[in-house]
């Protein structure tokens, strides 16, 4: 059962329905929220030692972290959600399942993973266009939209469901079907669109246009580079998640400072957090 601790240290039982509540609570209000994807305890730890209200998944940060590739249902839905039910049991967070194409390619295996998400206790999941196939990345229209309905069947009101399309991830260049695809998927019912990486701002303003008055979350940035947070509140967006951003910057420190560590130079790779101090933040940590 999902936790979180009080100011006093109490234990307060967070039920699967409250996170949720809580979760889609943040996708209301003014400006919207950050949300940042760890990949384990001690990354989940940090993340709420930040102030982050939220967390999601990773689905490269959890395959990479595996020695697996991302996107090819190498990491099968039950390691995918027992990663996600250890971010939330440490933390006592809303925790948001980057659960990819659902893990199978029939409508049908998009709202079995929906129903295992809310028994995990999430408070939200993400069904992509995907298909795990790199000779046809992309879903047929009509297809990628009857998974989203079936998805949005399973988590009405349950939790909080992204209808996402790779296409921009894949490629594919085309904004006129993104949002297409990203309005099919909001006339469904999806609660959030997203689509990761469209060109420049422009393309982000027009998708949130065109999904109005539902919140669009945005990775990181355009493809176009990286803006303030405040620019991309300010064109409407109501989530701004990390990725595997927060991962890929943990591994190119740790590359530079085993890079030094091999050349003789020790000092980068001893100025990491004390163990004892990541010792103490579990010990403190919402009961296991």
């Amino acid at each position: 059962m999902p936790v979180f601790l009080s100011r006093r240290r109490t234990a307060v039982i967070m039920t699967q329905y409250e996170l949720y509540e809580r979760f889609k609570s943040l996708h209301e209000r003014v400006g919207g929220f950050v949300m940042p994807n760890p990949w384990d305890g001690v990354s989940a730890l940090l993340c709420k030692e930040a102030g982050f209200e939220a967390l999601g998944t990773s689905s490269a940060a959890i395959a990479f972290s595996l020695g697996r590739p991302d996107g090819s249902h190498a990491v099968s839905r039950e390691e995918h959600l027992q990663n996600a039910v250890l971010i939330g049991r440490i933390t006592g967070l809303p925790v948001n399942g980057d659960t990819e194409d659902g893990f199978g390619p029939a409508p049908a295996d998009a709202a079995v993973t929906v129903e295992a998400a809310i028994a995990a206790g999430l408070a939200g999941v993400a069904i992509e266009d995907t298909t795990a196939d790199p000779d046809k990345p992309i879903h047929a229209f009509d297809r990628a939209v009857e998974r989203v309905r079936q998805a949005v069947n399973a988590a009405k009101g349950r939790i909080l469901l992204t209808g996402r399309t790779d296409n921009f991830l894949h490629g594919i260049d085309d904004l006129e079907d993104t949002i297409r695809r990203l309005v099919a998927f909001a006339e469904v019912g999806a609660d959030v669109l997203y689509a990761p990486f469209p060109k420049d701002m422009d393309a982000i303003r027009s998708i949130v246009k065109a999904v109005a008055p539902k919140p669009v979350n945005v990775v990181v940035r355009p493809a176009s580079g990286p803006v303030p947070v405040a620019e991309l509140q300010a064109a409407g967006v109501k989530r701004i998640s990390l990725g595997s951003a927060c991962y890929t910057h943990a591994m190119a420190a740790l590359s530079a400072s085993l890079k030094e560590a091999a050349a003789g130079n020790l000092v980068p790779v001893s100025a990491g957090i004390p163990s004892r101090t990541l010792a103490r933040m579990i010990g403190q940590a919402a009961p296991k």
